[in-house]
């Protein structure tokens, strides 16, 4: 059976072979030069329409791969890469085995070892596509990422993702226990620190960005949206996981490839991963991140001090000091060291500033506090202090125990001592039938 091209060239010669057409017309016709024209009408009439047919048809590449070559990528596949994918595993095997082969070949002997299965191809989306933003650092999509990042090596966390709208760079990736604020203001803060201010960010409707409760005033904030309102960053919320689609391929592609990277590495804890991150960053954009419309960055130098900062991207809470100047927070008490009686410090409006990397401090118009945290409030007379209400405590139990100690006596209207002793009882509650 002849193939469509070889047909083709069979009505050419045809055409050639009455007259009807010349050599260089029939050049043109088969998009070849007059001289393999020649080549090609001299095989039709020596063979006929067989000479038309292509030599090569039925004979083995000379591209091909080696047996040998197949088996040494399936036999390194089933061994460190089973599960991965066919253009993750052809990047490893060039890697870290010097074994370069394309990544349809990979494909192909993973389906036909079963280590892969085709998938079915993309369902046409009903979202619009957006255009990206033009210059680096104009949007900045973040998402956080719960996973079993470890398989099961470590604890379970999330990984917090910053990616640019722009060129889809990775900007910041790192893993926390769970979505917090102040994870979030760490990730930000770093963020600042190596690229300047973004324009914008945009989340989802978390909590963390936006204040959910029904009623809440329109212009209610929370922490992380006064923070960034501080800081001059607009902040936008998506009214869907498509709208961010950026960043949530990203996580996906994160959890399959960063996943395998970690393993490779030996990786199984988020102090070790997060020191580790940069480099498969650095190695992720320059595999996946495009260039942007606009070369100029977007990102703002920031002006002030890192200390004001660290102040701004903190969670800040107000407190009223009572009268022995103390307030709580999360359970605990904190208790104002001052000087003299402290009498003008009492119901004063104080702010305790709770920063990402653990430390706190109170302040009381700009004045840094010195403070003592207590477990529980501690209510006692006014005349003990810290250096006698131990002491005090001590006495008491002393005295508890000295009372138990004693032999108890009998009340004196005890039934058994209405009777002689030695003599047997004839009533009450003892008294035999």
């Amino acid at each position: 059976m002849m193939s469509q091209k070889e047909a083709k060239r069979a009505q050419v010669m045809e055409q050639l072979t009455a007259g009807q057409i010349d050599q260089k017309q029939a050049g043109k016709l088969l998009a070849v030069s007059v001289r393999q024209i020649k080549r090609i009408v001299k095989r039709y009439r020596a063979e006929g329409l067989p000479g038309l047919v292509s030599k090569k048809r039925g004979v083995p590449s000379n591209r091909r791969l080696s047996e040998k070559t197949k088996q040494q990528a399936l036999d390194l596949i089933g061994a460190h890469y089973r599960d991965f994918g066919p253009t993750l595993a052809s990047e490893k095997l060039a890697e870290r085995h010097g074994l370069d082969l394309a990544v349809e070949s990979i494909r192909q002997l993973m389906i036909a070892a079963g280590y892969w299965r085709p998938r079915k191809g993309a369902k046409a989306s009903v979202h619009p596509m957006r255009e990206r933003r033009a210059r680096l650092g104009e949007l900045i999509q973040i998402d956080g990422s719960p996973h079993d990042w470890f398989e099961g090596r470590g604890e379970r966390c999330t990984l917090l993702v910053f990616i640019d709208d722009a060129t889809g760079r990775l900007m910041q990736l790192c893993f926390a226990p769970t979505e917090t604020t102040l994870g979030y203001m760490r990730v930000l803060h770093d963020h600042i620190l190596a690229h300047g201010l973004p324009v914008a960010l945009y989340s989802d409707k978390h909590s963390i960005f936006r204040v959910n409760a029904k009623g809440a005033d329109a212009e209610a904030e929370t922490q992380f949206s006064r923070a960034a309102r501080e800081l001059g960053i607009e902040c936008i919320h998506a009214h869907s996981p498509q709208a961010k689609g950026r960043v949530e391929r990203a996580n996906q592609t994160l959890q399959d490839r960063l996943v395998k990277e970690m393993r490779l590495a030996g990786i199984a804890d988020m102090d070790s991963a997060n020191a580790w991150l940069p480099g498969f960053m650095a190695d992720f954009n320059r595999r996946f991140a495009v260039a942007p419309r606009d070369g100029e960055d977007a990102h703002r130098a920031y002006q002030g001090t890192r200390e004001d900062l660290a102040d701004t991207l903190s969670v800040q809470v107000e407190r009223t000091l009572s009268k022995n100047l103390s307030c709580q927070h999360k359970g605990t008490f904190m208790q104002v060291k001052g000087s003299g009686t402290g009498l003008g410090m009492r119901g004063a409006k104080v702010t305790l500033f709770e920063r990402f990397d653990g430390t706190q401090e109170l302040r009381w118009r700009k004045r840094k506090l010195v403070y003592t945290v207590l477990s529980k409030a501690q209510r006692q007379a006014q005349e003990a202090d810290s250096k006698t209400v131990n002491a005090r405590v001590d006495k008491a139990l002393a005295k508890q125990d000295a009372t138990s100690r004693k032999a108890h006596k009998p009340a004196a209207n005890h039934p058994w001592k209405k009777y002689p002793v030695g003599k047997p009882a004839t009533e009450g509650c003892n008294a035999t039938p």
